[in-house]
Formats: structure tokens, C-alpha cells, sequence
């Protein structure tokens, strides 16, 4: 009779995620969470924690890797905001993942600003991205005991941590030993993040973005300047390309991109989104990246552009 009455109620739990749309939709109210080391580096073991609906029997779900900021020197990737953040995801259905990273700039004099010399953050850059490549290939690796599709990995991050998945989703695909031949991440999420090179957005690099930006953000240009806006005087001017350049890149090339502009808007866009958009991530990663019907859009919050202390174009008008 017990048996029975656990058959019955998966079949009611079948009925109930088919009736709600999965993806679109909070369809699991909870949520296993379990920690695995990925790599060790330079003595550091390298963690991430994997999010996924209790009691789902899916075998190849959405991936999303979520890598978290900090100038590379600070943050952790189980803070409560993030933590609910990969919460919330896995109840729509998604497997979410948050990765520790090499804090390469921590406890370094010159830290991430001006003083730091360009190659070093060229640098910094660079080896974020190889710790999150190791991170999607233990993913991959293990992906039919994680039940993740690995055709379907989307990035997301926050200022550092937007740096570093742009970096990674803009580039060729990479060889991850499967038969179905090299895998791309199949979208990216930045929330306040910039690229040092556009030239990497070329036709086979280029995914499905949805980028988050204030005007007048003081560290990661939201248009082309340098990096914390640093004079050419000191060792840290990198010019960084932001999300204005990016999404006019993505629109040039005809691939689907959502440009998310917070007119006056400072350095809060690299963590607001999670709460504050939410359902615009969600829409993005169902609509633009799953079901492939992405487009080219941009949505525009109103605000002081004046907040800016540097010289701007008008990026408010639609």
C-alpha cells in the first residue's frame, strides 16, 4: 500500500511540473546542495557547491555556473545573497553552480586599481578563466551523475566574477573530450562586467548575452574607458570594452543579446540583478537561450545620469 501511495504521488508530482512550465516557472519548492572539490592550484583546493531540484528525476538539466566578485582579492562563493540566488534557480528546474576561484590579486599591495600593472590584470583575467574552464570540465566530467546537459551551460557573474565569464563564453569552442565533438557555453550572464579585447566577439565566439550595466559605474566602464577610469600615467590604464560596446558587437554579428541599462546607475548592478531581475534572468535564460528565440533588446531604467563624475555620451535614450 505504501508503494502504492509513492507511485501515486509521483505521478501527481509529474502531472503538477507538466501543467507549470519548467524553465519559466518555480515548479520545486526544495533544493539538495552538495559541495565537490574541482582542483587543487598553488596549494588552494578549489570548491564549488551544485544546487539541484529534490527529487528530480531529470537527467539532462540547464547548468548555470555562477562565478561571484570581489576585485579577485575577496568574496566567497556560499554568501547568503548568493546561496538564495542558486537556491531560487534549482526550484525552476535548473542545476545552479557557484565556484571558488584563485583570489590572485589578494593581499597584493597594488590590489586591482591603478597601481596594478595592466599584465597583471591581463593576467588576473586569464587565470580566473582557466579555474572556471577546470570547473565546467569537472562538470562535464561527472555529467551523468550530476544529471546536467552539457550542451546547455550558461555563465553568469558579477564585476570580477562578469569579467571572468565574459572572458570565457567569448571564445571558440573548447574541446572537452565528448563525442558529440567541442562544447561552447551556451549563454552568458554579466551583471557590471567589460572585456579588454572586443575582437573576441567574432561569429564563432559570440553567445547569447544578457548584460547588466549602470552609466555611470566607476570601476568596470559600462562603455569603452579604462579600467577604474585610470589615467594613461599610471600602471594600472587597461581599456576595458562594457556592456554598450558588447551589446553593439553582439547586434553587428545578428546574435541575440539583451542590453539591461541603469541610467546613473554605479557599481550596485554587479549584485542587484539576482534580486531585483530576477525574472528578467529567468526570461533570458528560457526564452533567449533555451527555446533559442532570443533577439536583440534593450531595456532602459530611468535614472540621474548625472550621478556620472566623468565625462559620457547620452546612453539613456532609447
Amino acid at each position: 500500500m505504501k508503494i502504492i501511495c509513492f507511485l501515486f504521488f509521483l505521478g501527481a508530482f509529474s502531472l503538477l511540473t507538466t501543467a507549470q512550465q519548467r524553465y519559466a516557472e518555480a515548479v520545486f519548492d526544495s533544493v539538495s546542495v552538495q559541495t565537490y572539490t574541482y582542483a587543487v592550484k598553488q596549494g588552494q583546493t578549489l570548491d564549488l557547491d551544485l544546487y539541484t531540484p529534490a527529487f528530480d528525476a531529470a537527467q539532462e538539466r540547464p547548468l548555470i555556473i555562477y562565478v561571484h566578485g570581489g576585485g579577485f582579492s575577496s568574496g566567497t562563493r556560499n554568501s547568503q545573497g548568493i546561496s538564495d540566488f542558486c537556491h531560487r534557480l534549482a526550484t525552476y528546474g535548473y542545476s545552479a553552480v557557484s565556484i571558488s576561484y584563485r583570489l590572485t590579486r589578494k593581499d597584493q599591495p597594488t590590489a586591482f586599481g591603478c597601481d596594478c600593472p595592466a599584465a597583471d590584470k591581463r593576467n588576473t583575467f586569464q587565470w580566473a578563466v582557466e579555474d572556471l574552464q577546470d570547473a565546467t570540465f569537472f562538470l562535464i566530467q561527472n555529467r551523468e551523475t550530476f544529471g546536467i546537459n552539457p550542451q546547455q551551460i550558461i555563465l553568469a557573474g558579477s564585476s570580477a566574477g562578469a569579467e571572468t565569464v565574459l572572458n570565457a563564453a567569448y571564445q571558440p569552442p573548447y574541446c572537452y573530450g565528448l563525442d558529440s565533438g567541442p562544447v561552447s557555453y551556451a549563454g552568458v550572464i554579466s551583471m557590471a562586467g567589460a572585456i579588454p579585447d572586443i575582437t573576441k566577439l567574432y561569429n564563432e565566439s559570440a553567445v547569447p548575452s544578457l548584460l547588466f550595466h549602470g552609466t555611470c559605474d566607476n570601476l568596470v566602464p559600462y562603455a569603452t574607458a579604462s579600467h577604474h577610469h585610470c589615467q594613461p600615467s599610471q600602471p594600472g590604464y587597461l581599456v576595458l570594452y562594457g556592456s554598450f560596446p558588447i551589446a553593439e558587437k553582439l547586434k553587428e554579428l545578428q546574435v541575440p543579446g539583451w542590453l539591461h541599462t541603469t541610467c546613473g546607475g554605479r557599481h550596485e548592478l554587479a549584485s542587484s540583478p539576482m534580486t531585483h531581475y530576477f525574472d528578467e534572468i529567468i526570461e533570458f535564460c528560457h526564452q533567449f537561450v533555451l527555446l533559442q528565440k532570443g533577439e536583440t533588446r534593450h531595456t532602459i531604467i530611468p535614472g540621474n545620469p548625472k550621478n556620472c563624475n566623468y565625462q559620457q555620451f547620452d546612453f539613456c535614450t532609447p
